[in-house]
């Protein structure tokens, strides 16, 4: 069975914040809809009061070339929710699983490949996040530091701040933050940025003012637009992205990255 499909739902949720007032009433409409109705621009026009223009330029800010190659997308996606209540178990695995198919709907394995080329010429990598966001950043460094990725995680505010002083070309600077408003950590992006390293930034929401100063952003699913999404760990979606990046690291070089992964398990045993 193929569970992952490519939807316009997470497109729309991470470009949320860049959306003026009338773009979010459109964005509300396509989020929340559960029902199959009649989808041209003509109709959703009159239901939402706005002109077939508006609905134009909302297809255009989440990427479509036009609403029609939108709603296209749209109804390929389009599932009508079941109204029985599912038992707790399915409804949580339902949850994990939506977080999944969001994932995959937003992932750029192109993108993906180019940040692994980034880790491997960095001659240093930071990874840095507050919360939630500093815990995944620890595990992305513990990860990777046995694959042979000279790699720090940083989860203080203030050493964020003193290491951005120290930033330059040959570094790789990643930052978490699935709302895209940690000051400390976009601070580290910033300052790092303008000393010469390369920049990530691993977000929910894409800002468009934070593409000045990151080579690359990542989005991630936002649990806030997540069906049941108060029952998943916020590090949930942070932790998937970093598993495909790592896969995909891992395959460059398999053999040498492995035999790596191996020394440093039998230095763990003491042998």
């Amino acid at each position: 069975m193929e569970y992952y499909v490519k939807s316009v739902l997470p497109i729309i949720e991470s470009n949320y914040e860049n959306f003026t007032p009338l773009e979010k009433t459109i964005a509300d409409f396509f989020i929340h809809n559960r029902e199959k109705a009649d989808f041209s621009a003509k109709a959703i026009a009159k239901r939402l009061f706005v002109s077939e223009a508006s609905l134009s330029r909302f297809a255009k800010k989440c990427g479509y070339r036009g609403y029609r190659e939108f709603i296209y997308q749209y109804e390929e996606t389009f599932m009508e929710k079941q109204a029985a209540v599912a038992s707790h178990t399915r409804m949580v695995l339902n949850a994990y699983q939506e977080l999944l198919n969001k994932t995959y709907s937003l992932l750029d394995e192109d993108q993906v490949i180019r940040i692994c080329d980034m880790l491997e010429q960095a001659e240093r990598v930071f990874v840095c996040g507050r919360g939630n966001s500093g815990l995944a950043a620890r595990e992305m460094m513990l990860r990777f530091v046995r694959i042979g990725v000279d790699i720090d995680a940083i989860q203080d505010s203030d050493l964020m701040r003193i290491q951005a002083v120290f930033q330059k070309e040959g570094c790789l600077v990643i930052g978490i933050s699935i709302g895209g408003e940690a000051k400390d950590v976009l601070y580290m992006l910033q300052e790092s940025h303008k000393r010469g390293a390369k920049t990530i930034l691993i977000t929910g929401n894409n800002h468009e003012e934070h593409r000045e100063f990151c080579d690359e952003q990542v989005l991630i699913p936002s649990l806030k637009y997540l069906n049941y999404g108060n029952v998943i760990s916020p590090q949930f979606p942070i932790l998937v992205m970093l598993d495909l990046i790592y896969s995909f690291y891992l395959k460059k070089d398999t053999y040498r990255k492995e035999a790596l992964h191996d020394n440093t398990v039998k230095a763990l045993k003491g042998e």
